[in-house]
C-alpha cells in the first residue's frame, strides 16, 4: 500500500508542478479537444514525442469524472490482468489517491494481481490525469492483450454502476515499433516503410479501435506487431461500448519521426469514445 513513487527518470515528463503545467498548456494551443468522451487511447512515450495526442485525449474526456483508470500493457497474451494496489499515485502536480472502492468492486468481478512493477505505460499519463481532474481519483492497470483485456472493461463499467460513480477510462499503448532497434522491418527502410507503417500497419489497428472490433484489434495488435499494450486499448474501447459508445474518434495520428529523424521508429495515435449526440 502507501505511496506509488514515480519510477521513470528525467526526460519522460516534466519533473515539476510549474513545469508539468507550461508544457500542457503549450500542448493545448489556443483551441482545446471538445470534451464529453467517456474513455480515449493514449500514447506513452516520452511527452517530447507523444505528450501531445496522449494530453489531447484526456482533454477531450467529460468535465465530471470522479475517478479515471488508466490501462497500459507490456504484457503477453497469457498474463493476467494486473493493478496498483497502492494508496496514492505521485506526481509532480501533488499526488493522486487511489480508488481503494471501486477497486474493491473490481476484484469481486475479476481476478487480478498486484502491479508491482516500473512500467511507464501508466506513469506517464498520471500528470495529465492530475492536471485535468486535479479532484479526481485515479486507479493504474495493466490489461493482456486477450479477451480478459474486454472482460476488464465491462467490469470496470459494472462496478462504477455498483458504486455509483462517474468513471474515465484511458488505455494506454503505443503503435508499431518499426526498424533495426526493435527487430521488425518487414518492408526495408526510408520513405517505403514510413508510408507502411503509418497507412497499412497502424491504419489496421487504429481502424479495429474505431469500429470498437475487440477481437479485430487483439488480431491486428498481436499478430501484426501493431501495438505494445494493446489490451490497454482493448480495456478502454470494451467500457466505452458498456457506456452506449458505438463508434472511436481518431483526434491524431504521428509518428516519433516527427521530432527525430532514424530508420527506427514509433507510431502513435489517440483515440476518443464518445456517445452519440
Amino acid at each position: 500500500m502507501g505511496v506509488r513513487r514515480r519510477c521513470l527518470p528525467a526526460g519522460w515528463y516534466p519533473g515539476t508542478a510549474h513545469g508539468v503545467r507550461d508544457a500542457v498548456q503549450a500542448m493545448l494551443g489556443p483551441s482545446p479537444p471538445r470534451r464529453g468522451a467517456v474513455a480515449g487511447v493514449a500514447p506513452h512515450a516520452g511527452w517530447e514525442f507523444s505528450g501531445a495526442l496522449a494530453c489531447a485525449v484526456f482533454a477531450s474526456l467529460a468535465e465530471d469524472i470522479d475517478t479515471i483508470v488508466i490501462i497500459g500493457g507490456h504484457l503477453a497474451p497469457a498474463d493476467g490482468i494486473l493493478c496498483a494496489f497502492d494508496e496514492e499515485y505521485e506526481t509532480p502536480l501533488g499526488n493522486i489517491p487511489a480508488d481503494l472502492e471501486l477497486l474493491s468492486q473490481m476484484k469481486a468481478r475479476v481476478p487480478m494481481g498486484e502491479d508491482r512493477w516500473a512500467d511507464n505505460t501508466v506513469e506517464v499519463q498520471l500528470p495529465f490525469a492530475r492536471y485535468f481532474f486535479p479532484e479526481a481519483r485515479c486507479l493504474g492497470m495493466r490489461a493482456p492483450p486477450s479477451p480478459r483485456a474486454g472482460e476488464l472493461g465491462r467490469a470496470i463499467a459494472e462496478a462504477a454502476r455498483a458504486a455509483g460513480i462517474r468513471v474515465a477510462v484511458v488505455g494506454s499503448t503505443d503503435l508499431t515499433h518499426y526498424g533495426p532497434n526493435y527487430g521488425f522491418a518487414p518492408v526495408g527502410s526510408g520513405a517505403r516503410a514510413v508510408d507502411w507503417v503509418s497507412g497499412v500497419n497502424d491504419r489496421r489497428f487504429i481502424d479495429a479501435l474505431l469500429a470498437m472490433d475487440e477481437a479485430g484489434a487483439r488480431e491486428r495488435g498481436v499478430g501484426e506487431h501493431s501495438a505494445c499494450s494493446a489490451g490497454g486499448a482493448i480495456a478502454a474501447m470494451a467500457f466505452a461500448r458498456e457506456a452506449g459508445v458505438t463508434r472511436g474518434e481518431l483526434l491524431d495520428y504521428r509518428t516519433s519521426r516527427d521530432v527525430h529523424i532514424d530508420e527506427s521508429f514509433v507510431g502513435y495515435a489517440a483515440v476518443v469514445y464518445r456517445k452519440e449526440e
